[in-house]
C-alpha cells in the first residue's frame, strides 16, 4: 500500500515513521513533511493549506 502524510509536526513524524515500519506499507510519503520524516518518507513541496495543490 502506498501512504501521504499530510503535515509537518511531531504527529506526522510518528505516523511516517509507524508506517516505514509496517510491512504492508511499501511507499510512505509526506507533504510538506519535515527534516526527520524525510528520513524515513519521500518529502513533497506542497502547500497543506492549498486547495489546488
Amino acid at each position: 500500500m502506498k501512504t501521504l502524510v499530510i503535515g509537518s509536526g511531531g504527529r506526522e513524524h510518528a505516523l511516517a515513521l509507524a508506517l516505514s515500519r509496517d510491512p504492508g506499507v511499501t511507499e510512505v510519503h509526506a507533504a510538506p513533511g519535515n527534516p526527520g520524516i524525510g528520513t524515513v518518507a519521500t518529502l513533497h513541496a506542497v502547500d497543506p493549506m492549498d486547495g489546488a495543490a
